[in-house]
């Protein structure tokens, strides 16, 4: 066989080898290196590409090789899940940098972290002063995670005491110009939903190249001609203003009529309403 063949065949071997072990592995070994699974990628990585080139040996050690680094690595992540001393071995803890406002400059000596690598992974985070952090820590992945003091933290419904139901995610219904039918299913439209609301904004389908669909029922397009303006859906805009008519002309009727029972009835109708529409106006306004 020529070398040349032998190459491609070692390398589109090596290839088949480390999608099935690198599969083997999980996701974990991607999204959440430790530093041994760092070290192992490496490893892996140069014994797939020795087997490829390496043609004056055998093959199969490579493979043997590879197999018993993988096998290594899956056996250390079962004992890190079954050990939490081992888990704190092999990966080490996290490491406080921040408490109170107060940099701990011993932990970041351990970390060898110097200042200005602090205030950059802060500045990640959105915190640009170190003294409007409560609580900062450097997880074992290198990642540092950070809480705001309360004074300085994004205002939210809860600090405010307004309860807000859970809000579904965005189904994307419309793709490079196609309908996507199973998240139109889901939200319990059909196609003609999607032509209807085009025909609103005065665009064609195949100019679409995102279409999403809102917990609300809002369509949002992003079109492939971006010299388009598309308006912004204003359904929840436009119920909020008619819920405020009918409870303003509920006020005028109560004023209006002479009969006690008519207007009576008009001005408990205009409260309650009024009372939907404090409760749904987070809803309707954000």
């Amino acid at each position: 066989m020529p070398e040349w063949v032998e190459v491609i065949v070692r390398t589109l071997a090596s290839i088949i080898v480390l999608f099935g072990l690198t599969k083997l592995l999980g996701k974990r070994q991607i999204s959440q290196l430790s530093f041994f699974e760092y070290i192992t990628g490496i490893t892996i990585g140069d014994l797939a590409a020795s087997i490829s080139l390496n043609i004056k040996e055998a093959w199969y050690l490579g493979i043997i090789s590879l197999t018993v680094w993988v096998l290594v690595s899956l056996g250390i992540e079962f004992l890190q899940l079954k050990s939490k001393k081992a888990r704190d071995f092999i990966d080490s803890k996290s490491t406080v940098l921040i408490k109170d406002g107060k940099i701990m400059e011993d932990n970041l000596k351990k970390e060898r972290l110097t200042n200005e690598e602090l205030m950059q992974l802060l500045r990640t985070k959105n915190a640009f002063k170190a003294a409007e952090v409560e609580f900062a820590l450097i997880e074992p992945n290198g990642e540092i995670n950070v809480l705001l003091k309360k004074e300085y933290q994004p205002l939210t419904p809860t600090h405010l005491g307004i309860k807000v139901g859970p809000e579904a995610e965005p189904q994307t219904v419309v793709l490079d110009g196609k309908i996507m039918d199973e998240p139109l299913a889901t939200l319990g439209l059909n196609r003609k939903w999607v032509h209807t609301e085009l025909e609103k904004l005065g665009v064609s389908l195949d100019n679409v190249y995102l279409g999403q669909v809102d917990a609300y029922g809002q369509f949002y397009v992003d079109l492939f001609d971006d010299q388009i303006k598309v308006p912004e859906p204003q359904q929840k805009a436009t119920l909020y203003a008619d819920l405020k008519k009918c409870q303003a002309d509920l006020e005028m009727f109560g004023l209006s009529t002479d009969q006690l029972e008519a207007k009576t009835m008009y001005e408990q109708c205009s409260t309650q309403l009024e009372q939907v529409i404090s409760d749904v106006k987070p809803l309707l306004t954000r």
